[in-house]
């Protein structure tokens, strides 16, 4: 199984497992952005406590994007819980490359958002996280 490693500008680290199995092209797009360097300086634009912290958007702005990708929910097991890590989009079929961390359970986004992972350990780093914090880096191994 993958892993991912969110490092913050100020020095804390979010650990990420990754569901290539149940979600390969969203995985294969996030560690092709993210081993590429497209993350690095990049913030969490949106930061909505009880609910989610996103980022990933080169414009952050929330709108920005990169090619899109199809939404991979169908007969995937995971659910928008406390920790899941899933992709952003505006639609079907129009995610690319912001994705959120959900604070809580959120089943109405089930089967509408791709969760393609989950944090492992550094939770408390995305509960203090604040609208424009900065990811120094993303790395998936």
């Amino acid at each position: 199984m993958k892993q991912a490693l969110i490092t913050l500008e100020k020095g804390t680290v979010i650990q990420l497992e990754l569901f290539e199995q149940d979600a390969p092209g969203t995985v294969a797009n996030f560690e092709k952005l993210a081993n590429s360097g497209f993350y690095n300086g990049l913030t969490f634009q949106r930061v909505v406590r009880d609910f989610v912290a996103q980022g990933g958007c080169p414009e952050g702005t929330g709108r920005g994007g990169t090619d899109k990708i199809p939404c991979e929910t169908q007969n995937n097991p995971h659910k928008h819980v406390r920790g899941a890590l899933s992709m952003a989009h505006f639609g079907p079929g129009t995610g690319s490359c912001q994705f959120f961390i959900c604070y809580d359970t959120f089943d109405y986004l089930d089967g509408w958002h791709t969760v393609f992972g989950r944090v492992t350990a550094g939770m408390e780093h995305v509960d203090a996280l604040k609208r424009g914090d900065v990811m120094k880096e993303i790395t998936v191994m």
